[in-house]
C-alpha cells in the first residue's frame, strides 16, 4: 500500500493491522490502523510513530516518498505503546534533530524507554514551532486519554492532527472517512469513544470549548486510528453528543444465566419495555462482549442488569462488565438488578452496590427470584420492567436517537 497524499505535501505514512482482535479489553474484531503523518518542508517531520512490529511499513512509505535520514523533526503526540512502540527503532533509524513532544510525555518517554540521550524538546499549550512555509501550534489535552496527550495543529492547511481524538479501529483500505459505509463509520467511532474516552467525557467538553474559544479553522482532522476526516463536522458534532452523555428513549437489558431461569426473567423484563415503545437491546453476556455492551450503553437511558447467583455472588461475566462499566463512569442513568438464585440469591445485592457506587439512579430494590420462574414471578419481571419504563418517560428524554 502506498503512502497517501492528504494535503499537498503531507502523506499519510501509517500501517494498517488487519488482524488485531483484542485492544486491552476492547474486541477490534476488525482490525485497526496506527497512523502516522509526514510533512515535507523544509523541515521534513514526522508525526507519530507505529506499533512495535509495524515499523517496516512506516519506514518503507516513508522511503517511496524521501529517505528517512532526512527527516529533521518528530513530533510525540501520544506515548502509548500502540504509537509509540518503534519510537527507539525509529529514532536509530532517522536520527532526528529533534523529537517534540509534551511535559508528561517527555516522562512518559523516560519511564518508557530510559534514553537520555535522545533530543528531546518539551513544548506546552500555546508553543508553536516553523518547519519552513508551515507551522505547528501544540494544545496539550491532558487526560484525553492520558496525561501526555496533545494535538498537534498546522494553521496554513487548517489540518489538526488529533492523536487518539476522534479515532476508531477499524483496518480499511481507505484513508478518507467520506469514503466509507457512513453508519458503518459511525458505529465504530461510538463504539471507540464509548470504550475508551467515555470516562473523560467532561475533560472532552473543556477541550471543544477551548478550541472554539481559540477559533482554530479546522477543515481536515487526522486521528492515529482509522479514517481522516475531511468533513470533520460530523464527529465534532458527535463527540459534543456523546460527552453531554446525551440519551433517548433506550434500555439495555444485559443478563448471564445459568440454568436459563435468569434468562427467562431478562426476556419478561425486556418484553414490558418493548410493549411500552422503549428501544430495547436485550445482550446475553455470553454472546455480547463487554465493548460492545458499553457501545450500546453510550446513548441509552437505562441499564438493567441480570445475574444467577453463583458461590455467593454475581457470574464472573457479570461481574467483568459491572466492574469494566464502573471505571468508564457513565452518568445519568436509570438502573435495576433482578436473578435468580438456588440457595442464598446474592447477586442482586451486589449487582446493586455497583450501581450505588457508581451513583446511578436505582429505582428498585432489586427482583430475586428462586429457581424456575413461574407465571407470577415473570409477572413480576414485566413489572419491574414497567416501571423502568415509567421512569425513563418521566425523564423527558427523546424518543429517537439523535441524528449525527
Amino acid at each position: 500500500m502506498k503512502p497517501v497524499e492528504i494535503k499537498k505535501g503531507i502523506y499519510w505514512v501509517g500501517a494498517v493491522d488487519w488482524d488485531i482482535r483484542d485492544f486491552h479489553g476492547y474486541s477490534t474484531e476488525k482490525g485497526t490502523t496506527y497512523n502516522a503523518y509526514l510533512v515535507i518542508d523544509d523541515k521534513v517531520t514526522l508525526f507519530d510513530t507505529v506499533k512495535s512490529g509495524f515499523q517496516g511499513e512506516l519506514l518503507h512509505r516513508i522511503h517511496q516518498i524521501i529517505d528517512p535520514q532526512k527527516i529533521d523533526y518528530l513530533v510525540v503526540n501520544h506515548l502509548e505503546m500502540d504509537h509509540s512502540g518503534s519510537l527507539p527503532q525509529v529514532i536509530e533509524h532517522v536520527r532526528p534533530e529533534k523529537v517534540f513532544t509534551s511535559p508528561m510525555g517527555q516522562k512518559i518517554m523516560q519511564s518508557h524507554f530510559h534514553q537520555q540521550d535522545w533530543p528531546v524538546q518539551v513544548v506546552k499549550t500555546g508553543d508553536s514551532i516553523s518547519l519552513g512555509s508551515r507551522s505547528v501550534h501544540f494544545l496539550e489535552t491532558r487526560m484525553v486519554h492520558w496525561p501526555d496527550s496533545m494535538f498537534s495543529y498546522i494553521p496554513q492547511e487548517k489540518l489538526l492532527i488529533s492523536n487518539d481524538g476522534f479515532g476508531l479501529h477499524w483496518a480499511t483500505s481507505q484513508r478518507f472517512a467520506d469514503q466509507l459505509d457512513q453508519a458503518e463509520l459511525m458505529s465504530h467511532a461510538a463504539k471507540y469513544y464509548a470504550n475508551i474516552l467515555l470516562l473523560y467525557s467532561p475533560l472532552i467538553q473543556k477541550l471543544l470549548a477551548t478550541v472554539a474559544e481559540m477559533k482554530l479553522e479546522v477543515d481536515t482532522i487526522a486521528p492515529d486510528h482509522g479514517p481522516i476526516w475531511r468533513e470533520p463536522g460530523k464527529i465534532i458534532n458527535a463527540y459534543d453528543c456523546w460527552s453531554r452523555q446525551q440519551a433517548w428513549a433506550k434500555v439495555v437489558v444485559a443478563y448471564d444465566t445459568m440454568w436459563h431461569s435468569t434468562e427467562k426473567m431478562a426476556h419478561a423484563v425486556a418484553d414490558a419495555l418493548i410493549d411500552e415503545g422503549l428501544c430495547v437491546k436485550l445482550m446475553n453476556l455470553a454472546f455480547n462482549h463487554r465493548s460492545d455492551i458499553l457501545t450500546e450503553v453510550l446513548d441509552a437511558k437505562a441499564l438493567v442488569f441480570g445475574s444467577s447467583t453463583l458461590n455467593n455472588g454475581m457470574l464472573p461475566r457479570m461481574a467483568d462488565l459491572l466492574t469494566y462499566l464502573r471505571g468508564l463512569k457513565p452518568t445519568g442513568k436509570i438502573a435495576a438488578a433482578f436473578g435468580s438464585y438456588g440457595w442464598s440469591g446474592e447477586a442482586v445485592k451486589h449487582i446493586n452496590e455497583y450501581l450505588a457506587d457508581m451513583k446511578l439512579q436505582v429505582i428498585d430494590d432489586g427482583l430475586r427470584h428462586q429457581f424456575v420462574p413461574d407465571h407470577p414471578a415473570l409477572h413480576k419481571c414485566r413489572e419491574l420492567g414497567f416501571k423502568v419504563a415509567q421512569a425513563v418517560k418521566d425523564s423527558g428524554v427523546p424518543a429517537c436517537a439523535c441524528k449525527l
